[in-house]
């Protein structure tokens, strides 16, 4: 701990992801700091929710000041709906999940062969439009298999069959694929620079590529997964031809159903970890100078957290700064050993104060207020308390 003089006020950066299926970062961030409040009048709490780079991205940017801006465009199977993306100034962030995800297929029904990207383009092409030149792709989620080509067509892209027909959406259309032009891209792509926000590593194809790992999560059946191998083939086969250079063996090409190989090779971008990615948007280096204490946390620590998630790469991030870190979680599978690998000092699991999932979930807030108030009791400095050495952690479930 630091020595704080009574009459200094404590910073502390609250810095979560969300926990799914229950609360969104912001809301996470906000239990936490309400239940630091309660314990100490004499903390400044800045939230900055945060995001991985997937799901909750753009909330993660709004959150940080930038606007949202709602545009309605194709979903997964093209039926129309709105979504946003996040813009401040030249900046626009955009979450393919938003707009073509799984969780926007109509009535949650797979779409593996025809499911497009379509929407994402439109989103994008919507920014380009009104000024954006840095555009922020968060790629997760995706209901399709299309290596991107609706992304590209929606951009002005053309895809040709064999008879001089365009093709139609879907991963599956692809096996007839004769020609792409690319004269036709928005003229804006030119002066733009393209950031690609994931943390996947698949190639485009083959064995650990899109259609093959990824499929069978969309729906795809064996049958299928071939299928649509042999369309992405003949996609990446035609782009290397209009663009001189083949990467669909390049890390990442093969994220959100090889949404990135498109990103990489027609958009010419840049591909990034998602975490930080997300802390730069949000400016966390900013936030957490002066800090005497981080918090973060997701929904579940567990051994998925170590590969870069949310709370790992808080952690290394403030550790920059010098400044310790805890977590909030839904849950912790970590022990002593791993939290330290990860900078990350101690773990308050709600499972330790309601050991039942499905009322943690429904109480999580309150549970994440008791949490907030136990660790300003243990982790800041002693100054003004509001109730000192209250049981505010409702007797369990803190430090790791």
């Amino acid at each position: 701990m630091t020595d704080q003089r009574p009459d200094q006020r404590v910073r502390v950066v609250v810095a979560p992801d969300k926990f799914k299926g229950s609360l969104r970062a912001a809301d996470v961030a906000a239990a936490v700091a309400a239940g630091l409040r309660a314990e100490r009048d004499d903390i400044d709490v800045a939230c900055v929710p945060i995001a991985d780079g997937g799901d909750g991205t753009v909330d993660a940017a709004v959150a940080a000041g930038y606007q949202r801006v709602e545009v309605e465009a194709p979903g997964p199977t093209g039926q129309p709906l709105k979504a946003g993306y996040a813009r401040r100034a030249e900046i626009g962030v955009f979450e393919l999940a938003e707009v073509v995800g799984l969780n926007r297929l109509p009535g949650g029904t797979p779409a593996p062969l025809t499911a497009s990207t379509a929407g994402l383009g439109v989103m994008i092409r919507h920014a380009l439009d009104r000024g954006c030149r840095h555009l922020v792709l968060a790629l997760g989620g995706s209901a399709s298999t299309d290596g991107g080509a609706g992304m590209i067509q929606a951009l002005g892209g053309r895809l040709w069959g064999p008879s001089g027909e365009e093709l139609p959406p879907g991963g599956a259309a692809l096996v007839d694929l004769a020609a792409v032009d690319l004269d036709g891209l928005h003229p804006a792509l030119a002066a733009s620079r393209v950031v690609v926000a994931s943390d996947v590593e698949n190639p485009l194809l083959g064995p650990s590529g899109a259609a093959a790992v990824y499929g069978p999560q969309k729906g795809a059946s064996a049958g299928d997964i071939v299928l649509l191998e042999r369309g992405l083939r003949r996609w990446a086969d035609a782009v290397a031809g209009a663009t001189g250079a083949d990467l669909s063996g390049a890390a990442g090409a093969g994220a959100a159903g090889g949404t990135g190989f498109a990103a990489l090779a027609v958009l010419h971008g840049e591909l990034h970890p998602g975490i930080d990615l997300v802390l730069d948007l949000v400016r966390f280096a900013e936030a957490v100078e002066g800090a005497a204490l981080v918090v973060t946390g997701e929904g579940s620590l567990d051994e998925q957290s170590l590969q870069g998630k949310a709370p790992v790469g808080v952690a290394r991030a403030a550790a920059r700064s010098g400044v310790p870190v805890v977590a909030v979680a839904g849950r912790c599978l970590l022990d002593e050993g791993d939290l330290e690998r990860a900078g990350i000092r101690a773990a308050y699991p709600l499972s330790a104060l309601e050991p039942d999932l499905r009322r943690s979930m429904i109480d999580a807030a309150g549970l994440l207020e008791r949490i907030g108030a136990r660790i300003a009791h243990e982790w800041l400095p002693a100054g003004t308390a509001r109730s000192p050495g209250r049981d505010a952690g409702g007797g369990g479930g803190g430090r790791a």
